[in-house]
């Protein structure tokens, strides 16, 4: 599997509007586009994890997207999950391979360019990069760590880096100029009333970036031959 996605929603029932159920925010989120999502409700206890596992399992298989599960790498094999994400406190990437194999995927959590070298090193396959701006959601990993640090993470590792915390609409084009190749959201698509037209503006933004890219790096191909 290869990591094809741009927009990696990560999921958090608490933040929903109204009476929603987080299955329905998802579908919505789905059929607006999203091809990633990742299960993280922390506070979860395990029977009732397992079930929401299931019924997102289920769900992403039918708008052919990937699916992830945070930290419990069990869970995310009993299921038969694309992948899970691990954080610090995580068991470490290495011994998930292991465990998993070469055709599972495994996200890092890196909140500095040292960790993000780490995961790296240790055989992640994709990195969550961040907070980049301030975030209810990030707020015990303390100070937003900045576009500048994504910059130099970028130029020191290889594997795709999602930037994540406080990202929205309007500061995109600075996270991937900074060397992101795609953002994760929380509660910029959840928490929104209409999560479709959200979902939206995201990945319009996104496209806007690759076509920005895709003509910078013909402009500069042409200026080499000149």
């Amino acid at each position: 599997m290869t990591i094809d996605f741009r927009l990696y929603l990560i999921t958090d029932r608490k933040i929903l509007t109204g009476s929603r159920q987080l299955s329905d925010a998802v579908e919505d989120a789905l059929k607006a586009g999203v091809r990633a999502v990742q299960l993280r409700e922390k506070d979860l206890p395990t029977r009732p994890l397992i079930d929401m596992a299931y019924r997102m399992r289920e769900l992403t298989k039918r708008y052919d997207a990937l699916f992830f599960i945070n930290d419990r790498t069990d869970i995310a094999l009993s299921v038969r999950a694309d992948g899970v994400q691990l954080a610090r406190t995580s068991i470490p990437v290495h011994a998930v391979r292991k465990i998993a194999g070469d055709k599972f995927l495994i996200g890092a959590s890196a909140h500095s360019v040292a960790e993000a070298v780490e995961a790296e090193k240790e055989g992640a396959d994709f990195i969550t990069f961040g907070p980049i701006y301030h975030t209810p959601s990030k707020l015990r990993y303390g100070e937003p760590v900045g576009t500048e640090t994504l910059r130099s993470a970028r130029s020191k590792i290889s594997k795709p880096i999602f930037g994540i915390g406080g990202i929205k609409t309007e500061n995109i084009a600075d996270v991937i100029d900074s060397g992101a190749d795609g953002i994760a959201a929380i509660s910029g698509i959840l928490g929104e009333s209409d999560i479709g037209r959200a979902v939206g503006e995201y990945l319009k933004e996104l496209e806007e970036r690759r076509t920005t890219e895709t003509r910078r790096h013909r402009e500069g191909l042409i200026m080499k031959r000149l």
